[in-house]
C-alpha cells in the first residue's frame, strides 16, 4: 500500500496532489502575470462564481515559467475543490466544517524556532538596496486587464495589538503600488484594522508580516472570523490543531514580528500612521479585482498603506494566488463559516442542525445551506431559530436555505428541488430588513431597494424549504431497492 504524502508546507501539498488523478496540472509555457496568468486558470477550474466558462472542481495549476520573472514558479487553486482540501485535512470532504469546529476547541499555539531552521529567509533582500523593487522580485499578477494593478490575494497578513500582543492572522486585499509600499483594504471588524488604529491613536508604525505560500491548513484556518475567533484569538492556533502540533513562526529581520517559518515568500514591512494612498493611483481604473461574489470591487480613493522593508524566500520560491470570485475563496471562507454555524447552533439545540453547506454561489460567505432534522412536532420552528443563530454565527450571512435530512445539501439540484417541491413564498419566507451584511455585495445600496438606508445594508432572508412536521407523511421520497453496485460496476465511485 501506497503511504499519502504527509502535508506541512505547500511544496509537500503539491506533491500530494501529483498523487491524486485529476487534481494536479503544470505547464512549461511562457505567462504573463498581467491577465493572462489568471485568463488561464478561469477555463482550468476556478469554478466559483466567475463568469462562465469556467470549471468547477477543475485541478490546481502550477505555471513553472513567468514573463520578466526567473526561479519563480506560481500555484493557483490548490484549495479549489472541498474534495483537495479533504485530501490535505485527511477527512470527509462533507465533514469538514465539524472538523474546523472541533478544531477551534483544541487550538495548539504555535511556536517560536531559530532563523537558521526556517526556510523562509534562505534568501534575503532589504529596502535599502539599490536594487530593490517588489515590482521585479515578485510576480504579482492580475486578475482582468483592468485591474488597479497586481494583487497579492493570498498574502497571509499578521500583526500583534501594540499593547497586549495578542496576534491575528487574515488575508486582506494588498495592491502592489510602487518598489517598497502597498496598499491594505481592510473589511470592517477585521482585527488587524483594530490593532492597526490602536498604533495610529498613538502616532506609531504596525508591524506586519505577509507570508505567501503555506501549509493550505494555515489558509483555511486564517479565514475564521468573529464571533467564533474574537479579538486576540490567534488562528494559526486553528491550524496548529488540524495538523496535532503547532505552527512554526520564526522573527522577521527587519520589524519586531514574526512570520511563518515555512512560508516560501515573506514581505515584511510597517502600516504607516495617518497615510492613505489612492487604490488605482497607477492605473485610474476606478476597478480594483474581482471580488468573490463575482463582480469586481471598486478601488478605494484612500486606504492604508505598507512600507516594504524586506522580502525573503526559500530558494526557487514558489508564488501563491487566486482568482477572486473562484471556488478556492468558497472553501477558505465558506468552511470556517460552517463550523461556526455549526458550533453555536448545537449549543443552543444539539442534535437538531446535520450540517451546513456554505454554498459555491455567495462564494462561501453570502449563503448558507442548513439541513435540519424535526424529530417531532415540538421541533416545528425551530429550523428558523437554528437560521437565527447562523445569522448570528456569521454576520455577513445574507441567504439561508432550510432543508431536511432527506436532502443532499451539497447538490445544488436537490435543494432546489425542494425549494421547488417544499416551499411556498407566502408562508415560507422571513425577511430581516436593515441589517448590516458584506460590503461586497452590489445590490445592498439604497437604489437598490427603498429598505437600505446607506451602503452596506441588507435584507436577510431565510427560505425555509423544509416540511411541516404534521405532513412529513405526505412527502416522502421514492424509495429505490439497496444494491451493491460495486457487483456490478467495480471502478464505480
Amino acid at each position: 500500500m501506497t503511504t499519502k504524502p504527509a502535508v506541512y508546507d505547500l511544496r509537500s501539498a503539491l506533491e500530494l496532489l501529483k498523487t491524486l488523478p485529476g487534481e494536479y496540472v503544470e505547464t512549461d509555457t511562457e505567462v504573463d502575470p498581467h491577465a493572462e496568468l489568471s485568463g488561464v486558470y478561469r477555463y482550468v477550474g476556478a469554478g466559483g462564481t466567475c463568469l462562465r466558462p469556467t470549471k468547477k472542481n477543475g485541478p490546481a495549476m502550477v505555471f513553472h515559467k513567468i514573463k520578466g520573472f526567473s526561479d519563480i514558479s506560481v500555484a493557483i487553486g490548490l484549495n479549489g475543490s472541498r474534495k483537495r482540501v479533504g485530501e490535505f485535512l485527511n477527512c470527509d470532504p462533507r465533514k469538514l466544517g465539524f472538523l474546523l469546529k472541533d478544531s477551534v476547541k483544541h487550538a495548539i499555539a504555535p511556536v517560536e524556532i531559530d532563523a537558521e531552521n526556517a526556510v523562509c529567509q534562505e534568501v534575503i533582500h532589504l529596502a535599502s538596496d539599490a536594487d530593490f523593487d517588489l515590482r521585479k522580485l515578485l510576480p504579482a499578477p492580475t486578475n482582468t486587464e483592468e485591474d488597479a494593478g497586481p494583487y497579492i490575494t493570498m498574502g497571509l497578513c499578521y500583526a500583534s495589538d501594540p499593547d497586549t500582543r495578542e496576534s491575528d492572522i487574515t488575508i486582506h486585499r494588498l495592491c502592489v503600488q510602487s518598489k517598497d509600499e502597498l496598499t491594505m483594504w481592510l473589511t470592517p471588524g477585521r482585527h488587524i484594522d483594530a490593532f492597526r488604529m490602536k498604533a495610529e491613536s498613538a502616532g506609531q508604525p504596525l508591524p506586519i508580516s505577509i507570508s505567501i505560500g503555506v501549509d493550505p491548513a494555515i489558509e483555511v484556518a486564517a479565514c475564521f472570523e468573529p464571533p467564533t475567533t474574537p479579538l486576540g484569538f490567534n488562528e494559526l492556533s486553528i491550524a496548529g490543531a488540524l495538523r496535532g502540533h503547532p505552527v512554526e513562526m520564526v522573527q522577521c529581520k527587519t520589524i519586531n514580528e514574526k512570520a511563518i517559518a515555512h512560508a516560501e515568500i515573506v514581505i515584511e514591512g510597517e502600516l504607516l500612521p495617518d497615510v492613505r494612498m489612492q487604490e488605482d493611483i497607477n492605473t485610474q481604473t476606478g476597478k480594483a479585482m474581482p471580488e468573490f461574489p463575482g463582480y469586481t470591487g471598486e478601488a478605494k480613493a484612500a486606504i492604508p498603506v505598507i512600507k516594504v522593508k524586506a522580502v525573503t524566500h526559500r530558494h526557487n520560491p514558489i508564488w501563491r494566488t487566486t482568482i477572486g470570485p473562484g471556488e478556492e475563496h468558497v472553501n477558505m471562507a465558506g468552511i470556517p463559516t460552517e463550523a461556526s454555524i455549526l458550533d453555536l447552533v448545537d449549543r443552543a439545540m444539539p442534535g437538531k442542525l446535520l450540517n451546513v453547506f456554505a454554498h459555491s454561489a455567495g462564494g462561501g460567505k453570502l449563503l448558507a445551506v442548513m439541513q435540519f432534522k424535526k424529530a417531532a412536532a415540538v421541533d416545528e420552528g425551530c429550523q428558523r431559530q437554528a437560521a437565527l443563530l447562523a445569522f448570528s454565527a456569521f454576520p455577513e450571512l445574507k441567504h439561508v436555505i432550510l432543508v431536511d435530512e432527506d436532502v443532499d445539501i451539497f447538490d445544488s439540484d436537490d435543494v432546489l428541488w425542494a425549494m421547488q417541491t417544499r416551499y411556498q413564498g407566502d408562508v415560507d419566507t422571513v425577511f430581516i430588513p436593515g441589517v448590516r451584511c458584506h460590503p461586497l455585495d452590489p445590490s445592498q445600496v439604497p437604489e437598490y431597494s427603498p429598505s437600505i438606508l446607506q451602503e452596506g445594508m441588507s435584507c436577510k432572508t431565510i427560505f425555509d424549504c423544509t416540511v411541516p412536521f404534521h405532513l412529513k407523511a405526505h412527502f416522502e421520497r421514492s424509495k429505490f431497492m439497496d444494491v451493491e453496485v460495486k457487483r456490478f460496476l467495480p471502478d464505480f465511485e
